[in-house]
């Protein structure tokens, strides 16, 4: 089986996380309408998908271990065009909790069994990669949010839309599945030993993932707030906070392998947080809407390479350690920024500066692994 045909079958599997989510994130006006939701509702439903993510991290090593991560991905993916079948007609708030509930679960499944089909690809073809498949995640949020207009603009049925994506999502996966890789899965823990939390080294790692997450993810929730109620911006400017990190990132994830391959993953991290902080400082220190934007696509750029290559660090700890990364990428994504909001406005965009640094700091203290391991499962 050829690199690119192994690498493109994982991509895949990238590229359905972030369709799937992207596609009932987009609809979730049309279910709050339908089941007469208040807002806090709603955010409690938001909720109930990142608690199902950190509910599976026990699983996920037992899983890993028993199955693999080829056919834990296969299934997390059938289990995610389910949930978006559950989507489309429950009629209940309590069942759409335990829906979404069920989805965290899923996507805390495939974000492990994902990153770790990403690590046995660079073990096995021994080239880096980690970070276009995580650019293609970032395509299947787009993906997913094109197709959400394309299909209310004919139609506003929720069942109609959901249905052409699950039919995209699996077969997506059809033709994926062949060309996933299939060694051998690493044991999650000694024999006869529980799931236990991760310590040492690891959680440095696990601490990294979860400021470089609630970096990334405080660019969606609180930019356009702040060029709005702080530099007061023009209305046409405010999205484009959002544009400017997520467009930087995705252009920087699909060099970012290259930097990997000439100055190590570490060198990456580290210059990486070091430019997101110091960036966005310099853009608010400057004061004014076209500064903030610049210094938020420091922080597209800094931030691009930095989870691929912790997940890859993770991979290397071992099933645990991958499933601990995970964890803390959703919880840092989930929880993190509604958190920095405590800080006020004013302070939040300075939060995120200390994030990305202390980013920086984990990632000097943590033991990083070598290059060429035995793959991962």
């Amino acid at each position: 089986m050829s690199f690119r045909r192994a690498q493109l079958s994982v991509a895949a599997l990238f590229g359905s996380l972030g369709f799937q989510y992207s596609t009932w994130a987009a609809r979730i006006p049309a279910l709050t309408d339908r089941m007469h939701l208040s807002a806090a509702q709603v955010g409690v439903l938001l909720l109930a998908a990142g608690v199902g993510a950190v509910v599976s991290a026990p699983l996920v090593p037992k899983l890993m271990s028993t199955f693999g991560s080829r056919i834990l991905a296969v299934s997390a993916v059938v289990v995610l065009v389910t949930v978006l079948a559950c989507l489309a007609v429950v009629p209940l708030y309590p069942l759409a909790l335990v829906v979404l509930l069920a989805d965290g679960v899923a996507v805390g499944c495939l974000n492990v069994a994902m990153n770790a089909q990403g690590a046995a690809l660079e073990s096995t073809f021994e080239r880096t990669t980690m970070a276009k498949l995580h650019a293609t995640f970032s395509g299947g949020i787009f993906a997913g949010a094109l197709l959400a207009s394309a299909v209310t603009s004919v139609t506003g049925s929720v069942p109609a839309h959901f249905a052409v994506a699950g039919l995209i999502l699996l077969g997506l996966t059809l033709a994926a599945r062949p060309a996933l890789l299939t060694s051998e899965p690493a044991p999650a823990e000694p024999a006869g030993r529980r799931w236990s939390l991760p310590t040492g080294a690891v959680l440095w790692l696990g601490l990294a993932m979860l400021l470089a997450t609630i970096t990334e993810g405080a660019m969606t929730d609180w930019s356009a707030l702040y060029l709005k109620e702080i530099t007061h911006a023009a209305d046409h400017l405010l999205p484009l906070g959002i544009a400017v990190t997520s467009g930087m990132m995705l252009l920087a994830r699909l060099f970012a392998d290259g930097w990997r391959d000439r100055w190590g993953d570490r060198t990456v991290v580290v210059a990486g947080g070091t430019l997101a902080g110091a960036g966005l400082a310099a853009g608010l220190l400057a004061g004014g809407a076209y500064p903030a934007l610049a210094g938020f696509a420091c922080v597209g750029l800094g931030m691009a390479a930095v989870s691929p290559c912790l997940y890859m660090a993770a991979a290397r700890h071992g099933t645990t350690a991958l499933t601990a990364a995970a964890t803390m990428s959703t919880t840092g994504l989930l929880l993190g920024p509604p958190a920095i909001g405590f800080a006020g406005l004013h302070w939040s965009m300075a939060v995120v500066v200390g994030t990305a640094w202390l980013t920086v700091l984990c990632a000097l203290a943590m033991r990083w692994p070598a290059r060429s391991p035995a793959p991962v499962g």
